[in-house]
């Protein structure tokens, strides 16, 4: 089944309300023995706006195989907060030294470096620790829930988006081949999409198959989101991406552009869009909005 722009906006902006409802009230949850100051750092953070991509993908991946948005929630709401914690790790000023995301200060510009660093890493061990104690009490299949957090915990490690930092941003690690903006997309990006959609898929109930066609999905989505985003900082005004633009050449980035050019990228990032939606042709659920989806974000221009 296929999706028109307009209804797939329509799903896109329900699905990202949806998310951020839950956001807004997810404060309460918070242990109560945190200190007020993390809590704050976390908070501003975590409900800094956004498209909401990740938990949007993982709700619409359970969602193939029949579970309904309120049993996936706390999964997909984990890894808006890794996601969160990444981005407020990169700005840092011994990462990329940013001082605006999302059109506003920076965690560290506001709350110092230290009290930045520390919402980070609270909000990485809460991300695995709010969907665990959630699902727990939700009637959902213990098995389904194990493998949900291993394919998430998987992508934040060494071979997840540590790895992808560490690719990106130590000049020791970078390597002058072709291939390595790729590898840097994968670790850095890709890793982290595609565990959205396997986990979600699998905390359906999608069988091992059907877990793996969306995890191929999700890589090649990834390389796509990259290669615009690489096509962006050098396009866009700080105003229209809500960070700062330029910093790939600044820091001397290999970027999929400064390699291969603006045009070259763009049509690697449609050839990766095909190839996402080529790999989940075969699931027999709704995929009509993850095609939609890839076809929207090489489109995109913020």
């Amino acid at each position: 089944m296929t999706h028109t722009a307009h209804s797939f906006n329509v799903l896109f902006s329900e699905a990202g309300e949806f998310v951020e409802s839950r956001l807004q009230g997810i404060a309460e949850a918070l242990p109560a023995p945190a200190p007020t100051r993390l809590r704050d750092s976390i908070m501003y953070s975590l409900t800094a706006g956004g498209k909401r991509l990740r938990p949007i993908l993982c709700l619409k991946a359970a969602q193939v195989f029949g579970m309904g948005w309120e049993r996936s929630l706390p999964l997909a709401l984990g890894f808006e907060m890794i996601h969160t914690a990444s981005l407020i790790h990169d700005d840092l000023p011994a990462m990329d030294n940013d001082v605006l995301r999302r059109g506003k200060p920076t965690n560290h510009v506001l709350f110092g470096e230290s009290l930045a660093i520390l919402a980070g890493d609270a909000l990485l061990a809460w991300a695995f620790e709010y969907p665990l104690t959630q699902l727990a009490g939700a009637d959902v299949p213990a098995d389904r829930i194990c493998e949900a957090m291993r394919i998430m915990a998987n992508a934040c490690g060494p071979f997840g988006i540590c790895g992808g930092q560490v690719l990106d941003t130590d000049p020791e690690s970078m390597e002058d081949g072709a291939d390595f903006p790729f590898k840097v997309a994968a670790q850095k990006t890709a890793v982290l999409i595609s565990a959205c959609v396997e986990s979600g898929a699998a905390l359906g109930g999608a069988d091992k198959k059907e877990a793996c066609a969306f995890r191929a999905y999700g890589m090649h989505l990834g390389a796509a989101f990259q290669m615009v985003d690489d096509i962006l900082d050098v396009t866009s005004s700080a105003e229209e991406l809500g960070k700062t633009p330029g910093k790939d050449a600044t820091q001397n980035k290999k970027t999929f552009v400064s390699l291969f050019g603006l045009e070259e990228t763009r049509s690697l990032a449609k050839i990766e869009s095909e190839k996402a939606i080529e790999a989940i042709s075969g699931i027999k659920g709704d995929t009509g909005f993850f095609e939609a989806l890839s076809g929207y974000l090489v489109e995109r221009t913020r």
